[in-house]
């Protein structure tokens, strides 16, 4: 069982940070769960709902803390931490939820005062909503959660975060900064480019294409409802890692395109059992469980058993 902290402290009471903070009072991981954000509206949802303990400020909300986790768009939590730093004390953790990791590592640690330890973390879960109003305690049961830490961190607080994860449900895997971007960059970022894309030429669609779309129309479209403003920072934030993988899967819908242009049905065929050979090796069948993940990929389907009234990223 994980450590039982006795603070932690939310910055950000989203969609991610109000399931984590959720999660981790009714698991019984935190003696005391406060919580920080900028919309006031946000805060008494938490409060209503009994999300959190109590919210506060950035600088009151981290005082005493010893786990801290940075649930803001990426670009705010240096910031954020920079304001906060002052008031950690040492032997406090800090960790975050963000879907990029090179970045942080870059800049996080440096910032914290001496004692405070940074280790990643990204949680593969969440939706195309956002907000409080839809997190939820199950968020993390039998996701992804890859852990991320950098070369100063010790490997108890990396067991410590790691603890953490696996304490709400999520299943732990250990990457460093760079490798983590590497691979998110093809099972995550590229495919909400390439779902954008074909959103955005749907604009050129005959009109008559609303209806007769069918699900693997919806399958394919789904994460294109993210939001945008959200995405454009994740991707702006990996656009090195993605530009490889963009331009592999532009030279491969090239080779495509030509065979359908030269009517060369066996090329095509070709092609596209090698498409499902090459699928096969990075994701058997029975990895993944056929029920749709919602409107966002970076999503586990619920355990046999369990219903979710919604569907289920930085």
């Amino acid at each position: 069982m994980s450590e039982r902290f006795q603070r932690i402290a939310v910055v950000g009471l989203g969609l991610l940070g109000g399931s984590l903070a959720q999660a981790a009072r009714e698991r019984g991981l935190a003696g005391r769960v406060v919580g920080t954000g900028r919309r006031t509206a946000a805060l008494a949802e938490a409060r209503r709902r009994g999300i959190v303990d109590e919210t506060a400020p950035v600088e009151q909300a981290v005082r005493g803390a010893d786990l801290v986790v940075l649930a803001t768009p990426v670009g705010a939590m240096e910031p954020l931490l920079r304001a906060a730093a002052g008031h950690l004390e040492a032997g406090a953790l800090v960790t975050d939820v963000a879907s990029v990791k090179g970045v942080l590592a870059d800049t996080l640690p440096g910032v914290l005062p001496p004692g405070v330890e940074y280790v990643g973390s990204h949680p593969m879960a969440g939706s195309h909503r956002r907000g409080v109003e839809h997190a939820r305690a199950d968020l993390f049961e039998g996701a992804a959660c890859i852990v991320t830490p950098t070369p100063g961190a010790s490997e108890a607080a990396v067991r410590r975060i790691e603890a953490f994860w696996t304490a709400l449900g999520a299943r732990v895997v250990r990457r460093d900064p760079a490798a983590h971007d590497r691979e998110v960059a093809w099972t995550s970022h590229l495919p909400h480019v390439l779902a954008f894309a074909f959103a955005r030429a749907l604009a050129d669609a005959p009109p008559g294409a609303r209806e007769v779309a069918g699900s693997g129309f919806r399958d394919f479209t789904r994460i294109a409802r993210s939001d945008a403003e959200l995405w454009s920072e994740i991707l702006g934030a990996n656009h090195k890692a993605i530009a490889g993988p963009l331009q592999r899967v532009a030279e491969r819908l090239a080779e495509m395109a030509r065979a359908l242009e030269s009517g060369d049905g066996e090329a095509l065929e070709r092609l596209l059992a090698a498409a499902r050979e090459a699928l096969a090796r990075i994701a058997p069948c029975g990895d993944f469980d056929a029920r749709s993940g919602g409107e966002n990929p970076e999503i586990t389907p619920p355990r046999a058993g369990t219903q979710r009234s919604e569907s289920t990223d930085s």
